[in-house]
């Protein structure tokens, strides 16, 4: 067939694939781009690019993130109660009270009262890496202060903090702990 054979209902019906095809190219660009967008907005710009690197491919990365979240929601992730959430703040303002003393055990200590309150807010206790992950989906600002913290707290565990590293720690567990511990309507439905 040459061009001189085609007629000009077959040139409309090429017209018309290539503009539907153009069509669901754009409408897939946009979807993408969105779902990009979305995901962005939920973790953090930083654990985005975190889990892309670590992933190898954007849309690995973003289908680990979309399985993260599905996880997360099927947790029930509760707000404290008032008597814990009470009892919670007292007991970081004694860890807080102990670092002046004992500032390897005020750090040791402020992780495990975060593992209590995680814990009792309903998250697995797995590994440090699947916790993070666990936050991660509804507390993104503070996920990087988390993994410092528990920086500061293995170096501790080693010996080799510094005393300022394990200041930096206390301040980075006061960051995930005011956000745990924080009123219910921040909380995660």
């Amino acid at each position: 067939m040459s061009f001189s054979e085609i007629g000009p209902t077959q040139v409309l019906m090429m017209v018309a694939v290539i503009l539907l095809l153009s069509a669901a190219i754009a409408v897939w660009a946009f979807a993408s781009k969105r779902k990009t967008q979305k995901l962005q907005a939920q973790f953090g710009s930083a654990e985005y690019n975190r889990t892309v690197k670590a992933g190898g491919s954007r849309r690995q990365a973003e289908s680990s993130l979309e399985k993260r979240a599905e996880r997360v929601d099927n947790l029930h992730i509760q707000p404290l109660a008032p008597a814990d959430r009470a009892r919670f703040i007292d007991s970081w303002a004694r860890v807080q009270a102990q670092f002046v003393d004992g500032p390897g055990i005020a750090v040791t200590e402020a992780d495990k009262l975060l593992g209590d309150v995680m814990s009792t807010r309903g998250y697995p206790m797995s590994d440090f890496e699947q916790r993070a992950a666990d936050i991660s989906v509804d507390h993104p600002l503070v996920l990087d202060n988390y993994r410092a913290a528990h920086q500061g707290a293995m170096r501790q565990t080693r010996g080799e903090a510094s005393t300022e590293d394990l200041r930096k720690a206390m301040i980075h567990f006061r960051t995930l702990f005011d956000e745990l511990v924080r009123e219910p309507q921040a909380a995660h439905s």
